[in-house]
């Protein structure tokens, strides 16, 4: 897969150290994916839920959230955020949904 937008994880990763290396696994992993549908996402990343047109990946042992758009023809994954649960919780990603 390609991954568009890999700035969001620069930055989120400089304001959040613990997040650094799982966030390193999540992309290599992604890179080599090759995924044509939500289902071979799930295959991959048991936790990875979908909201609307998002794609939700746990990380970090379930302490961050990576929200992305995927183009599974294009085989495009874009960033739209990376944040802490407690951000997540307070929902205000689902607009960019």
């Amino acid at each position: 897969m390609i991954i568009a937008n890999y700035e969001v994880i620069r930055q989120f990763s400089q304001k959040h150290a613990r997040a650094k290396t799982s966030l390193a696994t999540w992309y290599e992993f992604t890179l080599r994916a090759k995924w044509k549908k939500f289902d071979d996402v799930k295959k991959d990343f048991r936790s990875a839920d979908i909201y609307k047109k998002c794609v939700i990946f746990n990380i970090g042992g379930n302490n961050y959230r990576l929200i992305a758009n995927i183009n599974y023809r294009a085989e495009i994954v874009y960033i739209l955020t990376v944040m802490t649960h407690a951000e997540y919780d307070k929902e205000k990603w689902k607009g960019n949904c």
